[in-house]
């Protein structure tokens, strides 16, 4: 009986880094599910349209995508792993476009910015924010447009058969996004998780969250990220998203029982294999 493909809903369509990301972690060989938004690729999990969701949740640059963290804990799907993609900027046209030829430069907002020393440089240049680097790419071929280029990958670029002007236009080299990978309850498969995804509450009053940093580091946990987001309607009170990660499994053990006498709301949002980017490339 032949295996039905993984069906893996994205925020943004064919080509963007959204599907970039879940090649990485899936391979080539499965079905886009595209999305207008981070909330619909929830919605399409949650209808049954789609096996998994990629969601990007910060980028090394840029900072925490902080919406996000609330769909994470609102639809409460575990999160089953995680990949990093390097954010490779490529300036591309039409086939035939030359330099001079262009007044105007589409691209998503968050592109743009990794890009300012590129617009320093070329201030005559038009710039307009779009919502996905790839539809940017797709517009240029679908309306074959010559005076304006896009800002968006190499996959985009062969898709959407388009020349590359300029390769490599953003400012920082070494500019990379993180994404999670999620799945309903019901796929889950269980794995030997080194890393987790945690959200809790801590008393509003002082030393709460030293407490519960304490335990990590009387375990050996390794606190990789930790992000604040305000309680809704709760004046100076917080939620805290923090991912650990751990060489021994009871050690990890030992610290979730531990903070959970410091803690309330406590959610465990996914345990999981941390990102090896030699495993990834060797797809």
């Amino acid at each position: 009986m032949e295996t039905q493909k993984p069906r893996v809903a994205i925020q943004g369509i064919r080509a963007s880094f959204h599907e970039e990301a879940a090649f990485r972690f899936f391979g080539n060989d499965i079905t886009t599910v595209e999305c207008t938004s981070f909330k619909q690729t929830f919605e399409k999990l949650k209808a049954g349209e789609a096996d998994y969701l990629v969601m990007a949740i910060e980028n090394n640059i840029a900072g925490s995508i902080l919406p996000n963290y609330n769909l994470l804990l609102s639809y409460n799907f575990p999160v089953v792993g995680e990949v990093y993609v390097p954010i490779q900027l490529h300036l591309m046209g039409l086939p035939g476009v030359a330099f001079e030829q262009i007044t105007t430069v589409t691209s998503h907002p968050m592109a743009i910015r990794q890009c300012d020393d590129f617009f320093n440089d070329h201030p005559n240049l038009k710039v307009v924010e779009s919502s996905d680097t790839a539809a940017c790419a797709k517009r240029i071929r679908d309306e074959q447009l010559t005076d304006t280029v896009a800002i968006a990958n190499n996959l985009a670029a062969r898709i959407y058969d388009l020349q590359i002007l300029e390769r490599r236009i953003e400012s920082n080299k070494k500019n990379f996004t993180r994404f999670l990978i999620m799945t309903t309850q019901e796929n889950v498969q269980k794995t030997a998780a080194d890393k987790a995804s945690l959200c809790f509450e801590v008393r509003n009053e002082a030393g709460a969250l030293f407490k519960v940093l304490e335990v990590f580091k009387e375990e050996n946990i390794n606190m990789s990220k930790i992000q604040s987001m305000p309680v809704l309607g709760k004046r100076d009170e917080y939620k805290f998203y923090v991912d650990v990660e751990w060489e021994a499994q009871g050690n990890y053990d030992r610290a979730l029982r531990g903070i959970l006498k410091f803690t309330h709301n406590f959610n465990i949002l996914g345990e999981y294999k941390r990102y090896e980017e030699e495993e990834s490339e060797s797809r």
